[in-house]
């Protein structure tokens, strides 16, 4: 069986009752395409078009806004391909992520979204000798850039960057993309200094922000195209009694079959219904660390229908008992996703 995901250090512990203790989990997730298998070389392009320098930036300065300020997004564009491409390299998913040496478009209309052609797609991929092409088709960035008085001998300076994109991946001898993807985010920069000189010097320069903004966004969208580890929280519940305090020792060390052992012998053994719901909850999450996530998910509905009987549908417990339940059904879901993609080593 093959477990998805590895447990992370116990990172919060509720003092009401000292009932709950959450623990981080990492999960892996499939992407949002699945590739053929045949696909095992990926060729990143850039098909976006630079916004011109005047466009897109604002710069106000001490309550003035600055007329004559600009921001180039040239290199941005290309960092974002960059890191987007490191991202994909760094999971081993693909035998090789080539970045094209160049941009693909030839026109200078910057606010229009041009796909591939299909001709285009097979040219690039015969020129490369890769099995499909992803390509960042549009990137603009909402770039407000402030410098302010804190107080009389104190100045503050930030830079707030948004961007908006959209990424495809497409498979030569297709007309239309395999995924279209649409992303948002934004990057914040601030900064506190006694002087213009020495803000400028802790600040980046607008076109580094921009740089860095894309280089973010690009390297955070690699999840799109290929299966990823993602932190999640779960939690677990405690009790006075022996067998409680022994379970709670092994799940703090990682010792899930034996924490499971006691929490199973709680649930045979007590006649009370809170006990019954609480094992019942912990139970479940040893058998999605053991990736029965079927197993999990049935345990997980003995427990909400306990705590929903006795405590009804708004008790804190019942509601946590119902997210976990989506989020086993949605596990379920991705790991038969995640069969589809993983490849034979």
């Amino acid at each position: 069986m093959r477990k998805t995901y590895c447990l992370l250090p116990v990172i919060c512990l509720l003092a009401a009752c000292d009932s709950i203790r959450y623990v981080g989990i990492e999960t892996y997730n499939p992407s949002d395409v699945t590739y053929p298998k045949s696909v095992r070389k990926v060729l990143i392009v850039n098909n976006a078009l630079p916004q011109p320098p005047d466009t897109g930036y604002e710069f106000n300065f001490f309550g003035q806004p600055q007329d004559t300020c600009r921001a180039n997004a040239d290199s941005a564009l290309f960092d974002a391909c960059r890191s987007l491409g490191v991202a994909i390299a760094g999971t081993n998913f693909f035998d090789d992520v080539l970045l094209f040496h160049e941009g693909t478009r030839k026109d200078s209309f910057f606010l229009e979204d041009a796909r591939l052609t299909r001709e285009d797609v097979t040219s690039l991929c015969k020129e490369t000798g890769t099995d499909a092409v992803i390509s960042l088709d549009r990137l603009l960035f909402e770039t407000k850039k402030k410098v302010t008085a804190y107080r009389e001998d104190y100045l503050t300076g930030s830079i707030d960057v948004e961007m908006k994109g959209i990424l495809r991946s497409y498979l030569p001898g297709r007309t239309n993309p395999v995924i279209t993807i649409t992303m948002s985010d934004s990057v914040s920069f601030f900064e506190e200094a006694y002087s213009p000189e020495m803000l400028s010097e802790l600040l980046p320069t607008t076109d580094d922000a921009l740089r860095i903004s894309g280089g973010y966004i690009g390297g955070k969208m690699h999840q799109a195209f290929v299966p990823h580890w993602k932190n999640e929280l779960r939690w677990y519940f405690t009790g006075p009694g022996a067998r409680w305090k022994e379970a709670a020792a092994y799940a703090s060390g990682g010792k899930w079959e034996k924490a499971a052992e006691r929490w199973q012998y709680i649930y045979d053994h007590t006649q009370q219904w809170s006990n019954r719901a609480k094992s019942a909850a912990s139970l479940a999450l040893c058998y999605e660390i053991a990736g029965d996530f079927e197993k999990a998910l049935e345990w997980a509905k003995v427990s909400s229908d306990l705590f929903g009987k006795n405590k009804g549908k708004g008790n804190s417990h019942t509601q946590k008992q119902e997210l976990y339940i989506t989020t086993l059904e949605k596990r379920i879901m991705n790991d038969r996703k995640l069969n589809l993609q993983i490849r034979d080593e």
